[in-house]
């Protein structure tokens, strides 16, 4: 029955709160056995000049045998703020027999005409096409253009030295006595290298998972489902890491090692004690725990190093001799100038806009249902968008590295990953459209929970899309 849980003794300071989040239409949430229930703090009359507090909380549970599987929630108790009142807030609860199946409690909360939308049908329909296009780009490449270099150069070879040094000589051939030679910053890059990888295996078997238990129907599922499987794969990092840092001549593996075991915990934790920090100062709910900042550490130290040792060790033992078919030149080739859209700097930059291209429309998808409360449930879209983006980024920078030892430039490696890698800063620019046109946040706290975790997330796809280079050009060359 009706029973009363508190009193609000309303001064003026309490009085404007709730004045200005009554004109703001603020809204809360509360979950009952893991069901969400939204409700307003009050409404204003039609002048706007006097404003009501809804202070009576009616409460409807269905249940299906001794599960909780409904929850409705109704604002009654319409109450007039006026200053140095006391106000009663009180609630009741009804329970009432349901025939929903406890697995498909949550059906209520999907929203298929959102995210089963014409449009996201066609964002992917579309993605496929920029993949059918790429795909017959790169074949072009590899087939009929060198096909010509390789004619073009057994003609140099029937040729005598004295025409041979006449002719024009020019092209990748000329670079491949320099073309292995080490990555500058090796130790770095072989980090990078060893997290994309990881954050490659993660997000692939996350999806997964998803795809088959249903992860939204439990609060803090996927997270904890994410640092588990983040955890599990460290021997994934050390493993691609350590392997390519032994190829390049690298000596200081045990640096290398801490390197790519914490440089995304480092990021991830860095920026949450951060946007934490401010959480407390503001008194707010999103405020992580003590414990659970030390439970993190601890996985980091005591689960994620380890792991990442075995993997290292492997990695040097079983493919870390370089293999490759040419030996390196003593002395680095000069690099010829070459026109301006040759230039590194300038194929990096447009090298993210068709991974971008074929994934910006999920972004919508996934930043609505992370920051504006929808359940995101689709997750056979994420996967079909996780293998276009894959095929798209291995496609373009195959193209990127083309054009850049046909120029002869042997710098390929930073290139060809940063080149995947900048995809993360069209996607971080778009978050900025998102913010300001597609969200009503303001305020210090907001909008550093929000621009925060978008970087922490760009700067993680933009290591994976630059980890794909790996899989795919150390084979190739």
């Amino acid at each position: 029955m009706q029973t009363t849980y508190c009193d609000i003794e309303l001064d003026k300071p309490k009085r404007d709160a709730f004045v200005y989040a009554i004109k703001n239409h603020y809204w809360y949430q509360m979950y009952i056995d893991d069901l969400p229930i939204w409700g307003i703090v009050g409404e204003a009359d039609e002048n706007g000049e006097d404003y009501y507090l809804w202070t009576y909380k009616k409460l409807e549970i269905g249940h299906n045998g001794n599960r909780i599987v409904d929850v409705n929630l109704t604002s009654e108790g319409k109450v007039k703020l006026v200053p140095n009142t006391r106000i009663p807030m009180s609630y009741s609860v009804k329970w009432k027999k349901s025939d929903v199946k406890f697995e498909d409690r949550f059906d209520k909360y999907l929203d298929p005409s959102f995210f089963q939308h014409r449009i996201h049908w066609f964002s992917i329909f579309n993605s496929f096409m920029m993949v059918i296009f790429l795909v017959g780009l790169v074949s072009m490449i590899l087939m009929r253009t060198l096909r010509k270099d390789y004619a073009r150069y057994s003609k140099e070879e029937e040729m005598d030295d004295m025409d041979r040094d006449l002719g024009d000589e020019y092209g990748w051939k000329q670079v491949h006595g320099d073309v292995f030679r080490p990555s500058s910053h090796p130790l770095i890059f072989s980090s990078l290298i060893g997290s994309g990888c990881q954050i490659f295996s993660v997000s692939l078997i996350v999806i997964i998972l998803a795809m088959i238990e249903d992860l939204y129907t439990e609060r803090g599922s996927m997270l904890s489902t994410a640092i588990f499987v983040y955890a599990a794969t460290s021997p994934v990092n050390g493993y691609f890491g350590g392997s390519l840092y032994a190829k390049q001549g690298g000596r200081r593996w045990i640096k290398q090692m801490f390197i790519g075991a914490f440089l995304i915990p480092a990021m991830v934790c860095g920026t949450a004690f951060f946007i934490n920090f401010i959480a407390i100062y503001y008194h707010a709910s999103r405020a992580i725990p003590f414990g659970t900042m030390v439970a993190v550490c601890c996985i980091c130290f005591f689960v994620i190093l380890p792991l990442n040792l075995v993997g290292t060790i492997l990695g040097r033992n079983l493919s870390g001799q370089p293999n490759f078919p040419c030996r390196v030149n003593a002395v680095p080739r000069p690099i010829p100038e070459k026109k301006w859209f040759m230039e590194p700097a300038v194929i990096v930059c447009l090298g993210g806009i068709l991974p971008f291209g074929s994934i910006f429309i999920e972004m919508y998808f996934i930043f609505t249902s992370f920051w504006a409360y929808k359940i995101y449930y689709v997750y056979g879209f994420m996967m079909l968008v996780l293998v276009i983006l894959c095929i798209v980024t291995v496609c373009v920078t195959i193209v990127c590295t083309y054009f850049l030892l046909n120029a002869e430039d042997y710098r390929w490696q930073w290139t060809s990953f940063l080149s995947a890698a900048s995809t993360a800063v069209y996607v971080y620019m778009y978050s900025f459209y998102y913010y300001f046109f597609k969200t009503k946040m303001y305020g210090l706290f907001q909008t550093s929970f929000y621009f925060g975790y978008m970087a922490v997330f760009s700067t993680a796809l933009g290591i994976m899309c630059g980890d794909l280079y790996h899989e795919t050009h150390w084979p190739c060359h």
